[in-house]
């Protein structure tokens, strides 16, 4: 399949997070607004931020969906037309709704019919009947539910002309595709109105056995990107609108080469070993590839209430670099002696130790310990190297 057929798709909760998504490879990105979106608790988007981040986007030759997707009720529709809030998200620049709501699809795409509609994960499309019946409301795509085999998602390819988008990376609801009741109950905050509070991962302590949870490991299909694009899936989604940008980048960053390099071929062990190492420790869960190979169980789960403890491989990000000093402002400790790695969202990567480092006013230091300060390290980079906007700097992997 050629390679412009092909999208990745990151979450952008807010503004920087969508420029560090396209930046550093996403060829879309997913939003939410200030209503209807299941991320109530992001930062989302004013209609004016939606605005300049849909700027931003076609500049690059990228796109901008919007999630609006949550379980309407009467008076989230009636606020919905009488607000005309979507028609304002679509003056914004939108490319693509994402929709759960039958009534919505429908009625975008017969107001809208040049804008495409995409259905939302929370539909739980689990066989291709239900994709067909979607297609005749006016859907170009269908997000797949995340609980189905490879087997499962090649037939719904096959058996329907939609286009397949399908979830790679990052956090898995313990419910069916999202659809979850138990925030409500604990904490009066609807799940299905973007209200969850994620229940699933508090520690819950019995008499008998201590602490656990009710939480599922992180999504992770690296190792099934080539499967799943030989099968025709047109688009490879990362959860996560609440995620760092460090995480962000990390993960878009190493997608996107890892799928460049099996589409032209150049994919080896030595990518392969680092890509899976990169993804693995800036997550801060274990992964699994949970329904995809076998139906889930036990193993999947993540019920030991072990401490979901991030790690500190993110130094900062780097400011600018003056011909012999990286321009560092600090987000995790660092001091003398350590391996760290620079990376660009143009793919570039150099691995340097830390021989010299300086406070703000250039002084020696053995150590920069309080983050969002500027540091200064000297190093001489290689001329095919150069810093561009959020170059970040990380420990060696």
């Amino acid at each position: 399949m050629p390679l412009k057929q092909i999208e990745l798709l990151a979450p952008a909760g807010d503004l920087e997070r969508l420029k560090v998504d396209l930046l550093y490879g996403a060829d879309a990105v997913y939003v939410g607004g200030e209503y209807f979106s299941l991320r109530a608790n992001a930062t989302n988007f004013s209609l004016e931020e939606l605005k300049e981040g849909c700027d931003f986007a076609h500049q690059l030759g990228k796109k901008v969906y919007f999630t609006c997707n949550i379980v309407f009720h009467e008076e989230d529709r009636i606020k919905m037309q009488k607000d005309a809030y979507l028609e304002k998200v679509v003056e914004a620049g939108v490319d693509a709704f994402i929709m759960s709501d039958p009534f919505l699809i429908d009625f975008l795409h017969k107001k809208y019919p040049s804008l495409e509609v995409h259905v939302s994960t929370q539909d739980s499309i689990t066989n291709y009947e239900e994709a067909l019946f979607y297609q005749t409301l006016g859907a170009k795509r269908v997000v797949l539910a995340r609980e189905l085999s490879l087997l499962e998602i090649k037939e719904i390819i096959e058996k329907t002309n939609l286009e397949v988008e399908v979830f790679i990376h990052g956090a898995m609801c313990t419910c069916y595709s999202g659809r979850c009741a138990l925030s409500s109950y604990v904490t009066n905050r609807d799940p299905n109105r973007g209200g969850c509070s994620q229940v699933c991962r508090f520690a819950f302590t019995t008499q008998e056995d201590g602490k656990f949870t009710l939480a599922t490991k992180d999504l992770n299909l690296a190792p099934y990107i080539k499967q799943l694009i030989e099968i025709g899936v047109k688009s490879f989604k990362v959860e996560g609108r609440m995620r760092s940008i460090y995480y962000l980048a990390t993960v878009i960053g190493t997608y996107r080469k890892l799928m460049d390099r099996i589409l032209d071929g150049t994919l080896d062990e030595t990518f392969v070993k680092k890509a899976y190492q990169t993804l693995s420790r800036v997550a801060n869960r274990p992964t699994s590839s949970h329904y995809l190979l076998k139906e889930a169980d036990d193993e999947d789960q993540y019920y030991t209430g072990r401490q979901e403890l991030s790690n500190q491989d993110f130094v900062g990000l780097v400011q600018e670099y003056d011909g012999t000093h990286l321009k560092l402002l600090l987000r995790n400790y660092l001091q003398m002696g350590e391996q760290v790695e620079l990376f660009t969202a143009e793919g570039k990567e150099y691995c340097f130790p830390v021989t010299l480092l300086l406070d703000a006013e250039k002084n020696e230091i053995q150590a920069a310990n309080h983050p969002d300060e500027i540091y200064f390290l000297p190093v001489s980079l290689p001329k095919t190297m150069s810093i561009t906007a959020y170059s970040m700097l990380r420990k060696c992997i």
